[in-house]
């Protein structure tokens, strides 16, 4: 590591102030908006850097939620596909409660004015994706269930007395005592402005990181700034390389791109070269069925060799994507593509991190007074490659999980407590670090992309300073350099074999009460 010349971190203070009860959530996706209505009737404040249900990954969701609804299927089935799909380094445990609680949580989200679509006879209509042995994804007409959702939380949680709004704001840096513990976080507003706020228990629902790479299904505020606040205050980061890689966004020039859901596979759609000729059978015996990985490397091979690569809806699908699949539909109308004549082109684009800070089971962080939910989280539950539509399952499971462990326990209080604050990564520093971490970090890699990825990275904070995007896309590419072996999401064309004895990846920084006491004076 070579020394920083760029801007120095500032530092903040806050002494304990504020509702000794109150609740901290910082973020305002499903894993945020679900967690505050469950926590009823104890006080809590979401932070959130957009009015609500905007700039949140969850309303972009199209696929569905996840759970064994269907009377042929059972948690057990569903948490075996879980397993399958996980190669090697799911938690069993995780997979299965979280597979029990789904159903339960979906019929919450129905009391809640969820209209997720029925059968002609009133059954929910569940629909199959890849990797998935059962039809048992929950949607909203088609592709709006993110949207949907969304909405209806929204609309409740604008209700309900006990929960308080900051919106415009966002967390940049966490408040921690001279013991370690978590007392809040430093705001900064869309003014810049800059506050602090103090909390008995911070839960951190931020998202994802697909913002550190240049092509993402992900709102491009999405890059990993909760990882990287808690890396550096000590915590524990788990599973960092695992970057799940959506096959199917649509190739069409647009940051972020739009997708074009798994479903549209699920109900027959094909991938074709610019001659309309399949190609997934010289893949994967499942062809567009496989699991997510096999299906975004085949299309990245295929665009590898200067084959161009589309979606053909229009035999299967047809003239019923309007109907069936609004979003997908509005999306290609809108780049000038009919999919109901024209095949869709696609590339695959950074849409999950599997990857995370290290939670329990009950959502506890490593560090005392943080706990963390959804995608931001690595409960060990998607290990090396998320099934489809789980992601939206574990949010609410664990999100009531929390408030239920936070009803029934007595919470710490910090001492006054600081925070260092890095100046953000410009946005003419950025683009270079997006497009290396997708060139040297994406859907394949080798020793020789990363050790110049990570050595780019160096660059980086050698100018600018020790930003939140520069430390999350370390430790997605120091984590992916020392994985020596291909499993999921991550592959590595120079180890294209997976190791008999699966592993997770544990990254935290060295801190103990002294050095968090000298990091405070």
């Amino acid at each position: 590591m070579t020394a920083v010349s760029g801007p120095r971190p500032e530092r903040f203070s806050a002494p304990v102030t504020g509702d000794p009860s109150r609740i901290l959530i910082v973020g305002a996706g499903l894993a945020g908006l679900f967690l505050a209505l469950r926590l009823a009737p104890r006080p809590c404040t979401i932070i959130s850097p957009a009015p609500l249900g905007q700039a949140a990954s969850s309303a972009w969701a199209q696929g569905g939620l996840a759970a064994a609804l269907d009377p042929r299927d059972s948690p057990e089935k569903h948490a075996a596909d879980t397993i399958a799909a996980g190669a090697g380094i799911v938690d069993p445990a995780v997979a299965h409660l979280i597979a029990q609680e789904g159903p339960a949580r979906v019929r919450d989200l129905i009391e809640l004015g969820v209209p997720f679509d029925r059968t002609a006879d009133g059954k929910l209509a569940l629909s199959l994706e890849a990797a998935h042995s059962m039809p048992r994804v929950a949607r909203v007409a088609g592709d709006l269930a993110g949207k949907a959702i969304m909405g209806a939380l929204t609309t409740a949680v604008r209700a309900a007395s006990h929960i308080e709004l900051i919106e415009h704001a966002k967390a940049v840096e966490l408040l921690q005592d001279t013991n370690g513990r978590i007392a809040g976080a430093i705001l900064k507003d869309r003014h810049g402005r800059v506050s602090t706020f103090t909390s008995p228990e911070t839960v951190l629902c931020t998202g994802g990181s697909g913002g550190l790479y240049r092509v993402t299904t992900n709102p491009q505020q999405a890059r990993g700034d909760a990882l990287a606040m808690v890396y550096s205050a000590g915590g524990v980061i788990a599973d960092p390389e695992f970057v799940q890689f959506h096959p199917t966004a649509m190739d069409v020039g647009l940051d972020p791109s739009p997708l074009a859901t798994e479903a549209l596979r699920g109900e027959g759609a094909i991938l074709v070269g610019a001659k309309g000729e399949p190609f997934m059978t010289n893949y994967h015996a499942d062809a567009e069925l496989a699991p997510r990985d096999e299906v975004a490397r085949a299309i990245h091979t295929e665009r590898a060799a200067g084959r161009a690569t589309f979606l053909d809806t229009r035999r299967t699908v047809g003239g019923h994507i309007q109907d069936h699949f609004p979003t997908v539909f509005a999306a290609c109308m809108a780049a000038g593509i009919d999919p109901r004549t024209s095949p869709i082109p696609v590339a695959p684009a950074m849409h999950y991190h599997m990857g995370g800070i290290l939670s329990d089971i009950w959502g506890r962080s490593s560090l005392n007074g943080l706990s963390v939910c959804g995608e931001c989280a690595s409960t060990g539950a998607h290990g090396a490659n998320r099934l489809a539509s789980n992601s939206l399952l574990e949010a609410v499971v664990m999100a009531a999980r929390i408030a239920e462990r936070i009803g029934n326990e007595a919470l710490g209080i910090a001492g006054a407590s600081t925070g260092l604050v890095p100046a953000d990564l410009s946005d003419e520093a950025l683009q270079p670090l997006r497009t290396q971490m997708a060139n040297h970090c994406g859907v394949v890699r080798d020793a020789g992309g990363l050790a110049k990825l990570l050595s780019f990275i160096d660059q980086t904070e050698h100018q600018h300073g020790p930003a939140r995007t520069v430390i999350a896309a370390r430790l997605i590419a120091a984590g992916a350099a020392d994985r020596l072996e291909s499993r999921g999401g991550h592959f590595r064309s120079d180890y294209p074999q997976t190791q008999e004895q699966a592993t997770r990846t544990f990254r935290s920084l060295p801190v103990t009460t002294e050095t968090v006491s000298e990091a405070h004076a």
